[in-house]
C-alpha cells in the first residue's frame, strides 16, 4: 500500500483531493490541514513526510492582493515552505507534486502557453509561486512534479462561481471584466487528474517536470459569469461586460491565462475536458455538494 501525504487538506482543492484519494484502497492517505502542519517549519515538515512515498502540496498563500503588501509572508508559504517539502522528500526518496499557478507567466501571450514557456510573473503572488517551482526543480530534478492550474472553482472554498451567485442575491446587475482570458477549472476534476499523476509517477510512466492542468477551451470572466447564471436559471443579461482598468486593485492580473497541455499526451494521460462541459458537470454532480443551487 502506497503512503501518501496531502498538505493543505482543508482548502478547496485539498478537500477534493482527499475525497478522491480516500476512495482508493491501494493508498494510505494522511490529510494535513494548516492546523495539523505548518509547512514553513522545516522540522515539522521532515517529521510529517516520514515514510510517505508521495507528497502532494496544495498548501498555499492564495490572497493575490495581500501578497502585494506582504510579499515576504507569501513567499514563506509559496516558496520557502515548498523548499522545505522538497528537501524532506529528497532525504527520503519521496516524490513531490507541487500545485502551482498560471501567475508565474507574464499573461501577455496570444496563444496557449506551453509548459516550457519563459516565466515572468507580473505580481508578488506569481513571484512567490515561482520560488516554489524553482525549489522543486533544484532539489528534486528526478522526482519533482509541478502542476500549474488556474481559475479554480469548487465546493469547498471562496471562488468566482460561488461569488457570482452570492452577488446575484444582492445586486440587480453585476459588472464583470471581459478582457481577461482563461480556463475555468473544477477543483474536483483537477483532483482526479492529480490522482492519475500519482499512479504515473510511481510506475515511471510520467516524467518529472512541469504540467499544465486546466480545462480546455477558453473564455473570459464575463462569459463565465453568464454561463453560471444560465445554468442556475438566472437571467444572464444581468451580467454586464467591463474592462480591467475600471477596477483598481493592488496586484495586476494576467490578461491571458490560457495554458497548453501537451505534456499530458506525451505521458499517455488525458488532459481535462472542455471548461463549459465541466461546468455543466459540476452543477449536475450530486457529490461532492456544491455551494450553489441548480434551478
Amino acid at each position: 500500500m502506497t503512503r501518501l501525504l496531502v498538505t493543505g487538506a482543508g482548502g478547496m482543492l485539498g478537500r477534493d483531493l482527499v475525497t478522491v484519494l480516500h476512495a482508493r484502497p491501494d493508498l494510505k492517505v494522511t490529510a494535513a490541514t494548516r492546523a495539523d502542519l505548518d509547512v514553513t517549519d522545516p522540522a515539522a515538515v521532515r517529521a510529517a513526510v516520514g515514510e510517505d512515498e508521495v507528497v502532494i502540496n496544495t498548501a498555499a498563500w492564495t490572497n493575490v492582493d495581500g501578497a502585494e503588501t506582504d510579499e515576504a509572508a507569501a513567499t514563506a508559504v509559496n516558496g520557502t515552505a515548498v523548499a522545505n517539502l522538497a528537501s524532506a522528500c529528497a532525504a527520503t526518496g519521496a516524490r513531490l507534486i507541487q500545485v502551482s499557478t498560471d501567475y508565474v507567466l507574464a499573461g501577455d501571450a496570444r496563444t496557449p502557453y506551453p509548459e516550457d514557456a519563459p516565466t515572468a510573473p507580473v505580481n508578488a503572488y506569481g513571484r512567490s509561486k515561482l520560488v516554489g517551482e524553482q525549489a522543486v526543480a533544484r532539489l528534486l530534478p528526478d522526482t519533482g512534479y509541478v502542476v500549474r492550474t488556474a481559475w479554480l472553482y469548487g465546493a469547498h472554498g471562496p471562488n468566482f462561481v460561488a461569488t457570482m451567485l452570492q452577488l446575484a442575491e444582492q445586486r440587480e446587475h453585476i459588472d464583470v471584466v471581459d478582457d481577461q482570458h482563461g480556463q475555468p477549472t473544477w477543483s474536483y476534476r483537477l483532483a482526479e487528474q492529480l490522482a492519475a499523476l500519482v499512479d504515473g509517477a510511481l510506475d515511471g510512466r510520467v516524467a518529472p517536470g512541469i504540467y499544465h492542468s486546466t480545462c480546455t477551451g477558453q473564455t473570459t470572466w464575463y462569459k463565465l459569469a453568464r454561463a453560471v447564471f444560465t445554468l442556475t436559471g438566472l437571467d444572464p443579461e444581468r451580467i454586464r461586460p467591463t474592462t480591467s482598468d475600471r477596477y483598481s486593485r493592488p496586484a495586476p492580473r494576467p490578461a491571458y491565462s490560457v495554458l497548453a497541455h501537451s505534456r499530458w499526451a506525451a505521458a499517455g494521460l488525458p488532459s481535462l475536458p472542455d471548461w463549459h462541459a465541466t461546468l455543466v458537470e459540476a452543477f449536475d454532480s450530486p457529490a461532492p455538494p456544491a455551494p450553489w443551487k441548480v434551478a
